[in-house]
Order: C-alpha cells, then structure tokens, then sequence
C-alpha cells in the first residue's frame, strides 16, 4: 500500500456500473469489483491513465497531492474513476461524468 485512501465512497453512477459489470461475471459482486479497483489503486496501477497523469500520480504519493485512477471494465466497457483526495481522508469511486 502506497498511501491511505480514507474513507472510501461511490456514486450511484459507478455502484450501478459494477453491478451490471458482476452481472455478467459468474461468482463475481460489485464488492469484489470494487475491492479488485482499489487494490490496483494502492499499489500504483493507475490503469487507463495517460503518461502525465500517471508521473503525476507517482509524484503525488511523495507530494500529498491528489491521486487519479482510471479503469475500464472488462465485459461492459464503461470507465471507472478512483480518485484519493491530497489530504488522504476519501477516496471516491465514480464516473467519469460525474466528476
């Protein structure tokens, strides 16, 4: 683990998203979904993220500055955020748009 992530929140948006995704995975649950997001998250997988964004991730975790995940689900496809704040206190789950 390579920061704290806080209290962990999602939105309607991307709770609905990773339960169509479990859906169509057997023995799977938005749970595991979410908890298989976070464990890439803390350990500095940074997912769909563009070159900028993952130096500035990698930087962020030394400066306390904020972090940025992006990951798309495999069966649906939709894009999945996981954002920590600077201060470490959440980290939310949520949609692109709903950003």
């Amino acid at each position: 683990m390579l920061f704290k992530i806080g209290t962990t929140v999602a939105t309607h948006g991307a709770l609905d998203a990773l339960e169509a995704e479990s859906a169509l995975i057997p023995n799977s649950s938005p749970n595991l979904l979410m908890i298989g997001l976070m464990s890439r998250h803390i350990v500095g997988d940074w997912g769909d993220v563009c070159e900028d964004d993952a130096y500035a991730n990698d930087v962020a975790i030394t400066e306390g500055t904020r972090l940025l995940s992006a990951y798309r689900l495999v069966e649906t496809g939709v894009k999945i955020w996981v954002i920590t704040e600077a201060d470490r206190s959440s980290t939310c789950i949520l949609l692109p748009d709903e950003y």
